[in-house]
């Protein structure tokens, strides 16, 4: 049973506590991504000596990290002069970049076209839908790299077609590196060590890099699903797609994660912390208290990509979960 942080320590002043700028005016809603809060979730923890501290990327517009890209990767288009009066924007998407990308280019008046697996949640496609996006099956079974593949194929045939290309544009790694980094290391300039899953790469290059700079000792961890298995957000290498934007030498290790593993970790963060995270942040949880236990003393940050609401539809928190209703879940 996790083991709770001593409230005298839990309560030391800290630098930056109770006064970085997480709210403020701005003057659109794309303008209001970012500056999310880091949240001490020490009853996760399975060691008293390690404080973890959970950055909640679902208090984003659309609720994930993937808001942060979006935004990169269409201020990228923009600055190079891609986009024409015919474009369309079409990106893979297992759901979340796409919906950003879609508030976004609603906002700013572009269309979006998003390549996404035919079994993901129908809370995506709902979401897709309200920011008039059009939708772009995949096959379910290919996962992500399917969708991969069908949007490149789409770009190579029609030039109406641009692709921002979240898995190999360097405006992704960079904008974690300008952004999330920096407000992490704002927050907790002690930070030892940071953890989150493995999608594009993109969050764990960019902000490893610049948390390397700030304290060259920091560790980088990785949540990656079991082989075989799909946890919606997170990818595995040994499926044959390695994105563009991933550097494996920012890594210190992988913790391979599995979606049982995965759903009771966010289970238990709801019922301990209050704290409504989706299934991706559950594989980062089970990873972050891994590197914990071995751990002498110390803090980590873990990186929460989105929120429980997309994965309502598929009674996650409360069906049986035995093994084969775990394999029956569609996390996409």
């Amino acid at each position: 049973m996790a083991v709770g942080v001593p409230d005298a320590e839990r309560l030391r002043p800290h630098a930056h506590e109770g006064g970085p700028p997480h709210g403020g005016r701005y003057p659109s809603i794309v303008d209001a991504i970012g500056h999310t809060p880091l949240v001490e979730i020490a009853r996760m923890s399975p060691n008293p000596n390690v404080r973890i501290y959970a950055k909640l990327e679902f208090l984003n517009p659309t609720g994930s990290v993937k808001d942060r890209v979006a935004k990169a990767l269409i201020e990228d288009l923009e600055a190079s002069g891609r986009l024409g009066p015919d474009s369309i924007i079409v990106e893979p998407s297992s759901g979340n970049t796409g919906i950003a990308l879609a508030m976004i280019a609603r906002r700013k008046g572009y269309r979006v076209a998003v390549v996404m697996p035919d079994n993901v949640t129908q809370e995506r496609r709902q979401l897709l839908g309200l920011f008039g996006a059009e939708i772009i099956d995949s096959p379910g079974a290919k996962g992500s790299n399917g969708a991969i593949e069908l949007a490149r194929y789409l770009v190579a045939r029609d030039p109406r077609f641009v692709m921002p290309d979240q898995y190999g544009n360097p405006a992704n790694p960079r904008v974690h590196r300008d952004t999330t980094a920096e407000e992490i290391i704002a927050d907790c300039p002690e930070v030892d060590v940071f953890v989150a899953g493995l999608g594009t790469g993109g969050t764990l290059v960019g902000v490893g890099r610049r948390l390397r700079r700030h304290h060259p000792g920091v560790r980088i961890y990785a949540a990656e699903p079991m082989p075989g298995e799909a946890v919606q957000g997170l990818r595995s290498l040994d499926e044959g797609f390695i994105p563009e934007v991933f550097d494996p030498d920012v890594l210190d290790g992988r913790f391979l994660v599995s979606n049982a593993e995965s759903i009771a970790a966010l289970r238990e963060l709801t019922e301990r912390e209050g704290i409504f995270a989706g299934v991706s942040s559950g594989g980062a949880i089970v990873a972050a208290r891994r590197v914990a236990e071995g751990m002498e003393h110390g803090t980590i940050v873990v990186l929460l990509a989105d929120g429980g609401w997309k994965y309502l539809s598929e009674d996650v928190w409360t069906r049986d979960l035995r093994s084969e209703d775990v394999d029956s879940l569609n996390l996409w």
